[in-house]
């Protein structure tokens, strides 16, 4: 029996579908910190405000009856135009002091989104409504996956084409070594900044997908945690590898109901210890790591940028 079948006889079909709904989703935004941080070397703390940037912008549409075909797109271009920002200070700050700008830059948006109250409501979150296209609502786990795995496949056909392209030999120059980058004629600055625009585009969609899925928003929902998941997904999944987005979103979104349900099955007294699931979800990070150092999708090296 495959991991699916397993889950779907466990915990249910439907539970199994909706879970799959968020392992792709959390995929399309694992895409978009692959392309910043694995091909562009550029460490990031702000994809989840990116996430959030896009959640909201869906939600708001939405909610004044903006079709999905075009409340989408513009979710995924805010979700652009966030990560365009978000890399303005690589033009003079490098290295940590970089990844602490765009550490500023989540909490910006997050107090952002709590301050605007006239049109976020502020802390009291949104509710959004779920997504229709074509005529058609999205309101089961099934559409959801369905949609999510439509979109997601766009979206990797779409990175594909960048990490293979010009602009990708571009950024893996620019990862292993700015200067010789820069004396090779590339325009690094240039090549930064696209690697966060694309990036948070498609993390922008992704925070659309999300919004829906879930049926709220609120501003703790993208807060720093959400920063350091996606990192963690990526790494955990393979920074280099596009197929590393889907393993680490399948870590991410899967690990904790697993872990879950094996302190269900452990004897009593031990099942009922303080912080046993976050002892165990760490013991199975820190094996992954040390089992696979280069993330679970596998491999090194120029030939693995490209799958």
């Amino acid at each position: 029996m495959g991991l699916a079948g397993l889950a779907a006889g466990v915990l249910g079909a439907d539970y199994a579908l909706a879970q799959a709904a968020f392992v792709l989703t959390w995929a399309i935004a694992g895409l978009g910190v692959i392309l910043i941080v694995g091909q562009c070397g550029q460490i990031s703390l702000g994809q989840g405000a990116l996430l959030g940037l896009g959640a909201y912008a869906q939600a708001l549409l939405m909610l004044r009856g903006v079709p999905a075909p075009v409340s989408l797109p513009l979710a995924a271009a805010l979700g652009a135009a966030g990560g365009w920002l978000a890399s303005l200070p690589a033009r003079r700050l490098g290295g940590l002091y970089f990844a602490m700008s765009t550490l500023a830059f989540a909490l910006i948006v997050e107090e952002g989104l709590v301050r605007a109250e006239a049109l976020t409501h502020g802390a009291a979150g949104l509710a959004v409504p779920p997504l229709a296209l074509a005529g058609r609502v999205a309101d089961t786990s099934a559409a959801q996956a369905l949609v999510s795995g439509v979109v997601l496949a766009l979206a990797w056909l779409a990175c594909r084409r960048w990490v293979r392209s010009r602009l990708g030999r571009a950024w893996r120059a620019v990862r292993e070594d700015e200067a010789a980058a820069a004396a090779a004629g590339i325009d690094v600055a240039r090549a930064k900044s696209l690697a966060f625009v694309l990036g948070g585009g498609l993390s922008g969609l992704a925070g659309a997908l999300y919004a829906h899925w879930i049926g709220f928003v609120s501003p703790e929902q993208f807060g720093l945690m959400l920063s350091f998941e996606l990192l963690m997904l990526a790494f955990i999944g393979g920074a280099r590898h596009l197929a590393g987005a889907l393993w680490g979103a399948l870590v991410v979104v899967a690990l904790p109901q697993g872990v879950s349900l094996a302190v269900e099955r452990l004897p009593p007294d031990i099942a009922g210890a303080a912080g046993i699931e976050t002892l165990l979800f760490g013991a199975v990070l820190v094996a992954l790591v040390l089992l696979r150092p280069a993330g679970l999708a596998g491999g090194d090296g120029a030939g693995a940028d490209r799958r």
